[in-house]
This record gives C-alpha cells, structure tokens and sequence, in this order.
C-alpha cells in the first residue's frame, strides 16, 4: 500500500460509503481536528518521557487516543452509513471513565480559586495544548451537528475529554512538582 493515493489531488475526499466531498467539508474539518488532537495526544505522551509517577496518565492517554479514532470513524461517514459498532455512536461508558477519572485526579487539587495559565512542565504544557485542540474539534463538531446528524454521545464526549485533559495537565505539573500560574487580573 502507497502512502498516497492522488484521490485528494483535486481537493476532494472520500468519507466511509464512498462519498466524495470537498476536503472544506465540516466533516473534514472535524476529523482533520480530531487528527490534530490525536498528535497532540501523542506529543503529551512523549512529553511524559520515562516519569513513572506519570504511568497511570499515559495508559489513560493511549486509551483515549483510541477513542479519539473511533470518534472521528464515527464522524467520517454520513448518518446511516456507520459500520458497526460504531453505528450506535460514541459509547456513554467512555464519557463516565472521563468523569471518574476527573474526579480522582480532581480530589487531588488544591480547589480552583482563578484561572490557571496554560503551561507548567512540558508534559503539562502539551496536556493544556491537547485541550485547546480538543475544545476546537468540539467547536467543530456543533458545527457540523447545524448542518447535518451528528452520532449520539460524540459531542458529550469531546466535551469531558476537554475538561479531562485540563484536569489531567495540573495533575501532572503537581505530580512533577511545578506550581500553577494563576492569571492575575492587570
């Protein structure tokens, strides 16, 4: 298999069922965010290096990278043409994993009183990255959803993924040390 097929060369794709669409599609838009998201996923865990204190956050971040492709399977067929299991959309038991593990690392945290600056250690820096991605991709996918049938739970999804990854990134810089920046008003 080659790594390009010149199928795109006029500026069009191909979603799952074969239909063509211009590659400014929102649905292109929204996986091309998901794609993004997953590099950014990727480049987090490689920022985490070899910290074994870190461990628990880099198995949760693979499994969430898989995740994030079976969101953007989800997204990258027009309603009626997923293929199963997909076909039921996003799973709700992926959305209560978020939100449990947000709230295990939540009760770790010195309770939030401003918001907290993006940044910390590198692998932190790249969490709070991954979710700025991840909120665009969500922003993506609304507007998709205007247009046309988006599957059930995908966008609840992103929306926990978001606030599990701003979770996830101060605990990490606590893990590793790093105090957070607090913005202060000017």
């Amino acid at each position: 298999m080659k790594s390009y097929t010149r199928g795109g060369d006029r500026g069009e794709t191909g979603l799952f069922g074969g239909t063509r669409v211009p590659k400014n599609h929102p649905r292109i838009a929204v996986y091309g965010a998901l794609d993004e998201l997953n590099s950014a996923l990727g480049a987090a865990r490689a920022a985490r290096a070899s910290d074994p204190s870190l461990k628990v956050v880099d198995e949760a971040l693979a499994r969430v990278q898989s995740e994030c492709f079976a969101v953007g399977t989800i997204l990258g067929a027009p309603a009626g043409k997923l293929p199963a299991p997909y076909d039921r959309g996003m799973p709700s038991r992926a959305v209560a994993r978020l939100e449990s593990e947000i709230d295990a690392w939540d009760a770790e945290l010195a309770p939030l009183k401003a918001f907290v600056l993006p940044g910390g250690t590198t692998a932190g820096a790249a969490l709070h990255l991954a979710r700025a991605v991840c909120r665009r991709a969500e922003r993506e996918t609304v507007e998709l959803a205007a247009h046309e049938i988006v599957a059930e739970g995908v966008l609840a999804y992103l929306n926990r993924l978001s606030s599990w990854l701003f979770v996830a990134a101060r605990w990490v810089n606590r893990k590793q040390g790093r105090p957070e920046t607090l913005w202060i008003r000017s």
